[in-house]
């Protein structure tokens, strides 16, 4: 990735430009200290001049009021808040009038910025105050004061704080008051830029230490660049977050938001004040000190899958590259592309008015259809589908181009999400909620409509990144989630009104993702690099799952690294220096849940026999459990010596009627209650009570005998022998109740248990005796 920029020969301005700002994908203004407002229409390169400001107004800052106002989506923005060196900062309408002109600080007022909403306005001023006002200009409050100037400012994601320079100090104040403040030493010389990104959340730094700086929205350190030659004299986010410019004197620098640079171009512009970019993040723009406004497109994007490497080489055209045959096509659009996606054998494509659905079989007749928002700010693929994601809402669309469903939540913003807080797999859709981050909304992808009981996924904390599954089963679908801890955690997507186990599976985890092909996991956890070869184990056999992961040392991929693709059995990560680095795993895991999916058992067991490893044998004992078939498991358990588990297996298959045997198949997955349920549900009372016996469940197994009128004296007669085998006395009020006048006769209970245990058996042959009759008349 590159900036391509672009200078006239002649500067338009004949002072410095101050600020630059965009209306439009392709209209920008820009004032400078000539006093003059220009307007640039790239469409036509022509640039004429909006108003010309009174002489003894220089401007600072300019920025327009948000789009998105009230809930209503505008196409352009309509006015612009304009700070000045005279202590005003005025509000001026499209056309150039000044609304109004509102005296705002003692000496010059360094920067103003609207948040998100439009709703409200902050200034900051060399007299050290930060000001909030209103919509049309009213002071609301004086949020800080402070003996230094304060140079620039940036709202939070949510609006409700303000984050703010001072000196070498970067300072977060909410809004609400009695609430603490964070400040931290951020530079070692005067920071002169901050921005702070609302899909993200990471804060830029720019000062006069000659460097630049990432941080998160606690104030840790992410990324600090070498020194530059010169001070940073601006710096900005790109809407979507994922990359930032930085401006200095002769140096325009493209980076990624973990802080690598990916170019670096040395216009011949001067200090470059301020940098804007573009409503659709694909060009910015930048106020140079001499007069010039210079303009980048981000051009040679690349996208990778599997043998394609595609390559956006202008800003309407792509090559594509596949590197099996060596064999290369150009893809050449009518609008600028915008957006892209490469995965699952088809390229989606947004550019600013269409999307494009192309086959990777056949790049010669894509797919067209219009956009309604036009700017397009995510594209994420599954097998079957795509998801589009503008400022109007989140849109599903087949590979075909038909709208499938739209969903929707209360209080729903789509300008902040991003791959870490929306996942989509072939049936399922997950959005992280943004005004309260525990919960995760689950929408049926084809309905748009929430999953199960409809009630959203609520964790006991802030959760950072969700991952979704991406094959089996829609009733077994699992999303995979990191925490604000950075703790791993896995539930399943579909829940009926039960409480859904949300279970843990590692600790300190960077970064995850699910194969495309197969359910496994891999991530970043600590000093490790982890992959679950089947994460399902946890609600199998929680004893097993460490013995179904890979493990390697991560210590090569440095700090903060991010996982790309997890495609087939290769890994794509990302190191904090912006290198790429490939892994391959054993491409056995893969081939054993292909063999399991299809029910080839014998192959399954063939496979692990030939692989010989412990790995693969504790991935098919869990598969075989999870899908009850238990003379597999029996051997796999076998293999990995749990001895005691092969003996409960063998015992599960003496059990005389197939619902006993379910119930124990349960009960070895750790499902007491369910195994419980299942026995009541086919009156098998005595089973039930026993299961609850065995388990020391004292309390539960009295309370079946009571209620059901039956085996009261067996329970009483094993809770006085476990007693007795202890050397305790009953205490239990309940036990004691119920064990007044009884005596205990060991060969009565011994004949009742053989009764019960005959009826099952009888019930057991003539349940298989009507099924063999309906077999016979089909």
């Amino acid at each position: 990735m590159r900036l391509k920029t672009s200078l006239l020969k002649e500067p338009k301005h004949k002072e410095l430009v101050s600020c630059v700002g965009w209306t439009t994908a392709d209209e920008l203004y820009s004032c400078s200290d000539d006093h003059q407002i220009m307007k640039w229409n790239l469409l036509t390169s022509e640039t004429t001049r909006v108003v010309k400001l009174p002489d003894d107004t220089y401007p600072i800052d300019l920025h327009w009021l948000p789009r998105s106002v009230g809930g209503k989506k505008q196409s352009h923005a309509e006015s612009f808040v304009l700070t000045s060196s005279d202590g005003k900062f005025h509000l001026i309408s499209k056309s150039g009038r000044v609304e109004k002109s509102v005296e705002a600080h003692c000496g010059a007022v360094l920067a103003g910025r609207w948040n998100s909403e439009g709703t409200a306005l902050a200034t900051v001023g060399e007299d050290g105050q930060v000001k909030i006002w209103s919509k049309s200009g009213m002071l609301r409050s004086t949020l800080a004061q402070q003996g230094t100037p304060v140079y620039s400012v940036a709202w939070g994601p949510d609006s409700e704080k303000v984050l703010y320079t001072s000196g070498k100090q970067l300072i977060i104040k909410p809004l609400q008051p009695n609430v603490k403040v964070l400040q931290w030493k951020a530079h070692d010389g005067l920071i002169l830029k901050t921005d702070w990104n609302s899909v993200n959340e990471l804060i830029l730094s720019a000062g006069e230490d000659c460097k630049y700086k990432v941080w998160d929205s606690y104030g840790h350190l992410l990324y600090s660049s070498q020194p530059h030659e010169y001070p940073i004299t601006s710096i900005a986010w790109s809407g979507d977050g994922e990359l930032f410019a930085v401006g200095s004197f002769h140096t325009l620098r493209l980076c990624d938001k973990t802080g690598w640079s990916y170019a670096l171009e040395k216009p011949n512009t001067g200090s470059i004040f301020n940098i804007a970019w573009s409503v659709d993040g694909t060009q910015l723009a930048g106020a140079c000190g001499n007069g010039h406004v210079i303009f980048a497109h981000v051009v040679e994007q690349r996208w990778e899958w599997k043998n394609f490497e595609i390559t956006l080489i202008k800003r309407r055209t792509m090559q594509v590259h596949n590197v099996i045959d060596d064999a290369v096509d150009l893809l050449e659009f009518r609008d600028r592309v915008i957006k892209a996606s490469l995965n699952y054998g088809h390229l989606v494509v947004s550019t600013s008015l269409q999307c494009y659905v192309f086959s990777t079989k056949n790049w010669n007749t894509p797919l067209i259809f219009d956009l309604k928002e036009g700017t397009v700010t995510l594209i994420l693929q599954a097998e079957r589908h795509f998801l589009l994601v503008d400022g109007g809402g989140l849109y599903l669309y087949s590979y075909e181009g038909r709208l499938i469903s739209s969903p929707k939540f209360p209080g729903m913003r789509t300008d902040i999400l991003n791959a870490q807080t929306v996942s989509l797999s072939n049936d399922t859709l997950a959005v992280k909620d943004k005004a309260d981050e525990k919960v995760i909304y689950i929408f049926d992808a084809l309905s748009g409509k929430p999953l199960g009981d409809g009630k959203p996924l609520t964790h006991k904390t802030e959760i950072v990144e969700i991952a979704l599954d991406q094959k089996g089963l829609t009733s077994e679908r699992k999303i995979a989630f990191i925490d604000k801890n950075r703790d791993l955690y896995i539930t399943s997507v579909k829940r009926f009104g039960k409480e859904q186990k949300i279970v843990k599976i590692g600790t300190m985890v960077q970064t995850l993702a699910w194969n495309d092909t197969s359910n496994i996991l891999c991530g970043i956890q600590d000093t490790r690099f982890t992959v679950w070869y089947y994460p399902n184990t946890v609600y199998v056999d929680k004893d097993l799952l460490t013995k179904t992961l890979y493990e390697k040392d991560a210590s090569e991929f440095s700090k903060n690294p991010q996982i790309v693709h997890f495609v087939g059995n290769q890994i794509t990560i990302r190191r904090a220096d912006g290198s790429l680095i490939h892994l391959n795993i054993s491409p056995y895991p893969v081939i054993l849940h292909e063999y399991v999916s299809s029910s080839k058992w014998e192959d399954a067991v063939r496979l692990c026999r030939f692989v010989k490893d412990q790995t693969m044998w504790a991935c098919l004992a869990a598969m075989a459990v999870a899908n009850k078939d238990m003379a597999t498991a029996e051997i796999a358990y076998a293999s990995i010596g749990e001895i005691d588990k092969v003996q409960y297996i063998n015992s599960i298959k003496d059990l005389p009627s197939k619902e006993s045997r379910m119930a124990h198949i349960l009960l070895f997955s750790g499902n007491t209650q369910e195994a419980e349920t299942l026995l009541l549900q086919t009156g098998l009372i005595y089973q039930a009570i026993q299961v609850n016996i065995n388990l020391y469940n004292w309390d539960r197994a009295l309370e079946l005998a009571v209620k059901h009128k039956t085996h009261v004296d067996t329970v009483l007669a094993y809770r006085q022998k476990f007693l007795e085998d202890f050397g305790k006395k009953e205490t239990n009020k309940r036990f004691l109740q119920y064990a007044e006048g009884l005596e205990v006769d060991w060969n009565k209970i011994k004949a009742k248990i053989e009764m019960e245990i005959a009826k099952e058996r009888e019930r057991a042959a003539a349940s298989a005796t009507v099924r063999a009759s309906v077999t016979v008349q089909q």
